[in-house]
This record gives structure tokens, sequence and C-alpha cells, in this order.
């Protein structure tokens, strides 16, 4: 279990250049990390819990590594497009890597890694719980300040976090009925 962690978060180190911030957001969720893993790791539906999504068409690839997204962003957002490319896709370790390769918006290389970590399990009785880990680097944009940035990008992920643990415990919620 520990070498486990240790190999989770090891893809969680931000590494930064002067001229970018990170942080890492975590969101404990009451379902189970086979549930949550099945609506995170779905590249090519990301609307499926992300609440700024208006619309998603993969313009390369199947939903596997290598796959580019264009995302369409709903109206009132600072930006209308975001291309993303899906870089790491670990079924075993529930660890999934994604860039940001253009788009309408202020975030110039931007990678995010998100992990998830099995809390509690079915047989001891509780759902099973799961705890996702979702870290991010991004160039600074001229003009803007690393606190102004991070605090735009931490608020996106936050409400794009809790959506997941929203819609996921809805599920188990419905499955355990």
């Amino acid at each position: 279990m520990a070498d486990t962690i240790m190999k989770k978060t090891q893809y969680h180190t931000l590494g930064l250049s002067p001229n970018q911030c990170g942080s890492s957001l975590v969101q404990s969720i009451d379902a189970p990390l086979p549930l949550v893993w099945s609506i995170l790791r779905r590249f090519d539906n990301p609307q499926a819990y992300k609440q700024f999504v208006k619309s998603c068409t993969l313009s390369v690839g199947n939903g596997g590594i290598g796959s580019v997204r264009e995302v369409m962003v709903v109206s009132g957002m600072p930006a209308a497009t975001s291309m993303e490319r899906l870089d790491r896709l670990d079924d075993d370790l529930h660890v999934m890597m994604v860039s940001i390769i253009g788009g309408d918006h202020k975030l110039v290389n931007y990678r995010s890694t998100t992990s998830l970590h099995e809390i509690g399990s079915e047989e001891e009785g509780n759902g099973g719980r799961t705890v996702v880990v979702e870290s991010y680097v991004v160039d600074v944009p001229a003009g803007n300040s690393k606190e102004d940035t991070c605090s735009f990008a931490d608020m996106i992920i936050g409400c794009n976090l809790r959506s997941l643990a929203r819609v996921t415990e809805g599920l188990a919620n419905s499955n355990n009925l």
C-alpha cells in the first residue's frame, strides 16, 4: 500500500520555474474508487462532471494516451475553447495527466496530474471512499501575479472536484438502494 502511494505521489512533484505557479488540491469522496475512476478517466466526456464544459469533441485518438480533445466552455467564462491532450492514463495506479495545448485562454503550458487513492473499502462495510489529488503547473501570464493565476486555477479545479464528488456520490447512493 505505501509503495503504491509513493508511486502515485511522485507524479505530483511540481518543479516550478520562476515564471510558473502551481498547487495541489484534495477532495474526499464518499464513493468507491472504481466508480470515481470510471467517471474521471473518460477523457472524451469531461462534461460528465465538469460544470464549465459545454461540450467535448475528440480531434485526435479514441480517448487513450495521446488523444486530443476540443472543449467548448460555457458562456460567461474567460474562454470559449480549450485544446487538451491526454499525456498519461494508468488504470492500475489510477493516475491521469493532461496538458492544455491551445485555446483562447491564458492557461499557457498548463499540465495537471490527477490521482485517486482508496480509503476504506466495500469489504469494511462503508461502501468505500476515495481521495482525489489534483496538482497542476501553469505559466503566469504577463501582467498577472502568481497569486491571481493560482487563485483562478484553484477555483476552477475546486469546482470540478466538488462536482465530481456530487456526481459520483449520487451514483454510489443510487447503486446502494
